[in-house]
């Protein structure tokens, strides 16, 4: 799963979503550009709902990853 942070997105919205990841047991993986933060997420993100991440403040888009079958 891939999270697109806002340009307008702060540290502290940023920091929050990574402790909502980490204490649910994902790792996180960021990438800092010059416009835009990712944040992509390590584990079985099957339950995780698109939805639930969009409602946190800074997040522009949630890109879930196929399963390879």
């Amino acid at each position: 799963m891939l999270i697109v942070m806002r340009k307008t997105a702060d540290m502290a919205a940023q920091e929050e979503i990574k402790a909502y990841l980490i204490d649910r047991g994902f790792d996180i993986h960021q990438s800092t550009g010059a416009n835009r933060v990712i944040i992509g997420v390590i584990g079985d993100t099957e339950t995780l709902e698109v939805a639930d991440i969009e409602k946190f403040p800074g997040v522009l888009q949630v890109v879930r990853i196929a399963k390879e079958e």
